[in-house]
């Protein structure tokens, strides 16, 4: 089998978590709610990339300290108190960033993450329960 180019599969991922400009909601996301249709083989694919990203304990946390950090960005010195050692929260970012989940960027020593906003809309919309009627 020949390799992955991590920088297409990473620009794939991206495209699957595009958004859309849509007039009601600011953005349409990556996939329906739940709750309106069944899902597309390609639908549940993007939507489980995410979720098992998510599915470790440590890497929940790192995405939360990042989404909940003030000024939408966190510093990597800033997060890295999970419980695990540096190089393991690396290893988790860079699964994070993978998923299309994060980006990153370097100032000097320093890498600063940031969730990509488009993602939590995302998120926000397949899990929303549909209004009452």
């Amino acid at each position: 089998m020949p390799p992955i180019d991590e920088g297409s599969k990473r620009e794939r991922v991206e495209r699957s978590f595009a958004q859309v400009p849509d007039s009601d909601q600011g953005v349409a996301p990556c996939c329906p709610p739940l709750t309106e249709r069944p899902m597309s083989a390609a639908e549940a694919e993007t939507a489980a990339r995410m979720f098992k990203a998510l599915g470790d304990p440590v890497r929940l946390r790192l995405f939360s300290a990042v989404a909940s950090h003030e000024g939408g960005e966190a510093c990597v010195c800033d997060i890295s108190d999970v419980g695990v050692s540096q190089p393991t929260v690396s290893h988790h970012l860079k699964k994070l960033k993978e998923a299309g989940l994060l980006t990153s960027e370097r100032r000097g020593t320093w890498v600063y993450y940031r969730v990509e906003p488009s993602v939590l809309a995302a998120m926000g919309q397949l899990l929303a329960m549909p209004a009452a009627a």
